[in-house]
């Protein structure tokens, strides 16, 4: 089994500030540990290529993209930054961090879907699942996995692809995006209320979106999963698996207020690759989205990786 891991320095050098919770530091953490695990030779290591602005707008609109290029494009003429939202604030370097990360996620859609690697693991920044068809919010500039999952729709000719999301935060943007295309069905839990407070009535049939209340641990996280997602999925039949995985739902993160730890995302994992072995000829392509204890992301996210990779811990 071959686990593809896409990332790239243009990703560390996006920076918003002293004290943001989204800092540059939660790549060196993932890697950090990798190294010190020995699981970092499990893993093919591959730079990605910065995203086409036609890959974008398989998932924003033309005049979105188009403005928010011009905006960062003149943010790093400058050499300023630029407050978007009081949470989302670009620098010199963000344009091509945000390319970078919707390149990777592409990158990684080829890569799976040509045979090269079984999946694929994108240790990006900024992540992506925030971000709307038409506005930037959250983190977020381009919703890296919708423009991953429309790709391998429109491109690819796919008929039928899952978004699984497990942030402790709704993934707002990616639901604005694939809601009402039967082509997709996105299934997610997340902390409610919580930022951004929407999810609990979903934008269309294709939403499997599972509100959970704060302080819930990890096993009835996991009976949740059982009885929601999984039917839908199954019913469904996904060609291919995207994850939106943010492991900000970690006890240890300051973030959010649910109880899980490294072994439910290794459960939760298990259940998605599973899920993907069945109907999808074991493709899936994950995108970092939150976490913010920078210890509990590494180990997290290792904890993911043995998964996907097939290593023992």
């Amino acid at each position: 089994m071959s686990t593809a891991f896409f990332s790239h320095p243009d990703c560390h050098a996006h920076d918003m500030g002293a004290g943001h919770p989204e800092c540059p530091q939660r790549l060196d953490a993932i890697a950090d540990h990798l190294l010190a695990t020995g699981l970092d030779i499990a893993l093919e290591h591959h730079e990605p290529p910065l995203a086409t602005l036609e890959q974008l707008q398989r998932a924003h609109s033309v005049q979105y993209v188009m403005e928010l290029k011009n905006l960062l494009e003149r943010v790093r003429d400058e050499g300023t930054t630029k407050a978007l939202d009081p949470d989302t604030i670009a620098n010199p370097h963000t344009w091509r961090a945000a390319l970078r990360a919707a390149g990777a996620a592409v990158a990684a859609t080829d890569a799976v879907l040509a045979g090269r690697v079984d999946n694929a693991f994108c240790a990006v920044r900024p992540p992506g699942h925030h971000a709307t068809r038409d506005q930037t919010m959250g983190f977020c500039f381009f919703n890296n996995v919708a423009v991953a999952a429309r790709h391998a729709l429109d491109v690819h000719g796919l008929e039928r692809v899952a978004i699984v999301d497990f942030d402790v935060h709704h993934g707002n943007g990616t639901e604005d995006i694939v809601a009402g295309d039967e082509r997709v069905l996105m299934a997610s839990f997340f902390q409610h209320p919580l930022y951004p407070g929407t999810g609990a009535v979903p934008m269309g049939t294709n939403m499997v979106n599972v509100p959970i209340p704060p302080y819930t641990r990890g096993a009835e996280i996991r009976e949740l999963i059982e009885q929601m997602w999984m039917p839908r999925l199954n019913e469904f039949r996904p060609q291919m698996i995207f994850v939106s995985a943010g492991f900000d739902a970690h006890r240890e993160d300051d973030l959010g207020q649910l109880g899980l730890v490294e072994a439910d995302y290794e459960w939760i994992t298990r259940r998605i690759k599973d899920m993907a072995d069945r109907h999808a000829g074991g493709r899936i392509v994950s995108c970092l989205e939150g976490g913010y204890n920078l210890s509990a992301l590494a180990r997290s996210v290792a904890a993911h990786l043995r998964v996907l990779a097939g290593v023992a811990a």
